[in-house]
């Protein structure tokens, strides 16, 4: 079994160039999780190039074995590194996983 977790983010920042800035920045970070964290079988991470105005501002997509190594990844200190930034930042979450 695979279980693919994707989870997009709306940047809080009022003006445009803060949250490209911000939005860059949390797919730059998410994407050095890749080689730390063991349980992520592959991850694409990226901040939106296009409809900036109705789209969101970054999306993750991200397969791991299970549930269970979701829920690992979700613990991992360098992980809750990376989520207390996104907190920082963000005004609204969306997130989905499903079997692939």
């Amino acid at each position: 079994m695979t279980l693919r977790h994707v989870v997009m983010w709306t940047m809080a920042a009022g003006d445009a160039a803060t949250r490209a800035e911000h939005a860059g920045e949390v797919a730059r970070r998410l994407s050095a999780l890749v080689g730390v964290v063991p349980e992520i079988r592959s991850l694409s991470a990226g901040a939106n190039s296009e409809y900036p105005d109705v789209n969101a501002d970054v999306v993750l997509i991200m397969d791991v074995d299970d549930l269970d190594s979701l829920e690992a990844y979700q613990v991992h200190p360098a992980h809750q590194e990376v989520a207390a930034y996104i907190r920082s930042v963000v005004a609204s979450r969306h997130a989905v996983d499903f079997v692939i």
